[in-house]
């Protein structure tokens, strides 16, 4: 991705600082934010710093990433007080199954029931 298509993504302008966000989690691969559009009491988005536009683009050499990515997940739900009761991960990839923004996403969801099958 060049430079003008990675300014352009909404996500890697939170990740710089560009687009403002309340920042859950910040270490060097990672960050966690709330989502400004949230489907339940608590809703938050663990993203890589780097731009992966979603898991069509995960290479092999990614699993570190993407581990850091659960364990981030995992984290944020922890600290907003989502262990005991549980929550949901999400990852959408493509149009197709509602990624809206084409950087790599996991949505962490809960603070409520949450029904099955979703969608």
């Amino acid at each position: 991705m060049n430079s003008s298509e990675t300014s352009a993504c909404v996500f890697c302008n939170i990740v710089s600082g560009r687009i403002p966000a309340v920042f859950l989690l910040k270490d060097d691969d990672i960050v966690a934010f709330k989502d400004v559009h949230p489907v339940a009491p608590i809703h938050a988005l663990v993203i890589p710093r780097r731009h992966v536009a979603g898991v069509g683009e995960v290479a092999l050499d990614d699993t570190m990433l993407l581990g850091r990515i659960i364990a981030g997940a995992r984290t944020v739900a922890a600290e907003l007080g989502l262990s005991e009761a549980g929550y949901r991960l999400v990852i959408n990839e493509g149009a197709g199954a509602g990624q809206s923004v084409l950087h790599l996403h996991c949505h962490v969801i809960g603070g409520r029931p949450l029904s099955w099958p979703p969608g």
